[in-house]
């Protein structure tokens, strides 16, 4: 990093104004006088301007469906007019109508050092200037190739274009190296839209999958099963029934597309051993925490300690330094059966980019472990004062993390944690529509759905935390004023 920022504290010598909030057990203070662009108030917040946001909106209507390029971009969870971003820059979003934001979303977790990072940029023009594609091999892709498998339990890996394309890749190297068909996932655990995985669970535990959305035909789930995330009984059921048919089981290292979901202690283990009692492949989909959980990902946390690794594993988002490009990768044995060594066939014409490839590599050289320490401890500090905010307005919720990544799940009276996308399911919408519009007239960009992760960067120093911290009182006055309403109720 080019800059040092100090995540924990500010003195009150900062500001004029001494008044503050503290939180305990995080070290963190908020200090009442902010910028002119941090200032949040005590009352209702003020809608900020959105004119050329929504004209923008209106026209992509008549030239994309829903005038978006990804569902959830078009606020159809929370309502309201979606944000047309011009420019970011470190910890920040400023949209067409010039309004800025402190941004907890990071492109959906890539921009691990910040936006516009000034060394990733440097890198990208240099790559650039020498030309975009090639449809060659190139210097960059050996090179970031070589530092994801120095990173992570891989010794091979494959480079696409997209999350989607590496679990589909993985999916169909898992079936042509074991020469069975079936696939297991767990429900609520997202893995792009590949047709076999787009699947719902079917009427009872352990069953066959039924699509997902229409267009998705039934043969193509047909050989999906879909169990409960953490049932350690419904893993060994399904695998007690069909081990000997089971290409490979496939999840998210630690779920995020629910929520952020942690997998209970042991349970990636145990899926590591069954799947190999039985001689099926164990797919770890790290498209959402590799690289952003710790240099190794999710594995940092639990295989590495533990002592199993998976077979396959899928990568995205930070490997790519904010550019569209993926990979999969794993077991020498089981990627050689990749063509143009051996008979699974895959191919793409722009992965392996070298713009892309270029990006990811300086991203992840510079995501070193004070990068990582320091993103831990504003999420920690953040976390606590959410809970903090929301416990002092008496709004029910759970917050839940897996390493830097977190959620606020605005559940019932009573519930204590969220294991699964049942009970995940249960939720208020309603709360957190209200929680997400307060935080936004404040120039607070949360993640647009009760069922997404919170991200921050290296560029989340104090003045960003203060800002959004300044804000949390008047989004949970907001979410506490929403009659309790669960979700299907």
């Amino acid at each position: 990093m080019t800059q040092e920022h100090d995540v924990f504290h500010r003195h009150p010598d900062e500001d004029v104004d001494a008044s503050h909030t503290a939180y305990p057990g995080t070290g963190f203070v908020v200090w009442g006088s902010l910028g002119e662009n941090d200032r949040v108030t005590s009352g209702s917040p003020t809608p900020r301007p959105t004119a050329e946001s929504a004209a923008l909106f209106e026209r992509a209507h008549a030239v994309t469906p829903g005038g978006v390029n990804s569902p959830v971009r078009a606020f159809n969870a929370v309502g309201g007019t979606p944000r047309f971003i011009e420019s970011a820059r470190g910890a920040y979003l400023t949209d067409v109508d010039g309004n800025e934001y402190v941004d907890l979303v990071c492109s959906w977790g890539p921009m691990l050092l910040g936006h516009a990072h000034p060394q990733v940029l440097a890198a990208v023009a240099e790559a650039a200037a020498r030309g975009t594609s090639y449809g060659t091999p190139t210097r960059p892709e050996v090179e970031l190739a070589e530092e994801i498998v120095a990173r992570t339990p891989v010794d091979k890996v494959r480079f696409v274009s997209s999350g989607t394309e590496a679990t589909m890749s993985a999916i169909r190297l898992a079936r042509g190296f074991t020469g069975r068909e079936l696939v297991v996932k767990f429900a609520g655990c997202y893995h792009g839209h590949v047709d076999s995985l787009l699947a719902s669970a079917g009427s009872g535990l352990a069953t066959f999958a039924v699509p997902g959305t229409p267009g998705v035909p039934e043969a193509s789930t047909a050989a999906t099963l879909v169990l409960p995330y953490n049932d350690a009984a419904a893993v060994e059921k399904v695998f007690a029934e069909h081990g000997d048919r089971i290409a490979c089981l496939i999840t998210e290292a630690a779920p995020g597309n629910m929520g952020v979901v942690p997998p209970a202690p042991g349970f990636n283990k145990l899926l590591a051993e069954t799947c190999a009692a039985h001689g099926a492949l164990f797919v770890s989909d790290e498209v959402m925490t590799g690289f952003r959980v710790t240099r190794a990902g999710q594995y940092g946390l639990d295989g590495a300690l533990e002592g199993w690794r998976p077979d396959l594993v899928t990568f995205g988002k930070v490997m790519g330094g904010g550019f569209p490009a993926a990979a999969f990768g794993g077991r020498a044995d089981v990627m050689s059966q990749l063509s143009p060594e051996g008979p699974v066939y895959q191919a793409g014409t722009l992965a392996g980019n070298p713009v892309a490839t270029t990006a990811g590599l300086t991203t992840l050289q510079l995501a070193t472990d004070d990068v990582y320490a320091r993103i831990d401890s504003a999420a920690e500090t953040l976390r606590a004062a959410v809970g903090t905010e929301l416990t002092t307005a008496g709004v029910p919720h759970v917050v839940q993390a897996a390493g830097n990544m977190f959620s606020v799940f605005f559940v019932e009276e009573g519930v204590e944690s969220v294991p699964d996308f049942a009970v995940a399911s249960t939720q208020s919408t309603e709360r957190f529509k209200a929680f997400f519009h307060a935080m936004l007239d404040q120039g607070v960009y949360l993640p647009p759905s009760a069922f997404e992760v919170w991200f921050l960067s290296a560029a989340h120093d104090a003045r960003a935390l203060d800002r959004v911290i300044s804000a949390l009182p008047a989004a949970a006055r907001a979410a506490a004023a929403v009659p309790s309403t669960p979700r299907g109720a």
